[in-house]
């Protein structure tokens, strides 16, 4: 895949960034995910990263004890540039972020504009601007994928599926997936290509397999 002029390097990544606490969602490197932004802090946020760097962080939040504190953040997320952008007539951004590159969450730092914002530590995670390739068995993947989507109920273009390169296949997949926020989080924190290929298939396994009650699913 060629390189896209306007991501910038590891070293050209910012010292802080505004983070988007989103539950269930997940952004990888070189991933696209779409997203309508209407609440206004985010409002608020989209303007700020648009006027700077266009990078925004997504990060799940954890379940809060108190409701009317701002939830725990999980320890890791992945920050994506805003390749895409468009208003609507009643007020709300439809944004696209492509994932640049996952971070390890830092200090906090205070705001005034109601959205939250972190230091990144990028440092253990340099090996994300660099397309992987590789590690993803087919053979094993594809006919358990076919029952899932049928399962699932989810319409697919087969020849887009057994197209696709490893990379975008597995990111697609882990991210519209509509699997539980853990499971998510730990796609996410999978080291490599192959360990997120490889828990993807599992996870799609356990679906297939697994109904409420312990019972096998038939097909």
């Amino acid at each position: 895949m060629t390189a896209n002029p306007f991501d910038p390097t590891f070293e050209q990544l910012p010292g802080s960034i505004p983070v988007f606490p989103l539950m269930g969602v997940l952004l990888l490197p070189r991933g696209k995910l779409p997203l309508n932004i209407f609440e206004p802090r985010y409002l608020a946020m989209v303007q700020d990263a648009l006027a700077s760097d266009r990078m925004i962080g997504m990060i799940q939040p954890q379940a809060t004890e108190a409701p009317e504190r701002p939830p725990r953040l999980y320890g890791l997320g992945c920050a994506g540039r805003i390749t895409s952008f468009a208003e609507t007539d009643d007020g709300r951004f439809l944004i696209t972020l492509t994932g640049v590159c996952r971070f390890a969450l830092g200090e906090e730092l205070p705001t005034t504009r109601g959205y939250r914002r972190v230091v990144p530590d990028w440092t253990p995670f340099a090996a994300d601007l660099a397309e992987e390739v590789g590690g993803v068995d087919r053979d094993r993947l594809v006919p358990v994928l076919r029952q899932y989507f049928r399962q699932q109920g989810i319409t697919v273009n087969w020849d887009a599926v057994t197209g696709a390169e490893d990379e975008r296949l597995i990111t697609s997949l882990a991210m519209i997936c509509p699997f539980d926020p853990p499971e998510k989080q730990a796609l996410l924190e999978a080291p490599c290509l192959k360990d997120r290929a490889d828990l993807l298939q599992t996870l799609i396994e356990m679906a297939v397999h697994d109904v409420p009650g312990g019972e096998t699913a038939r097909h």
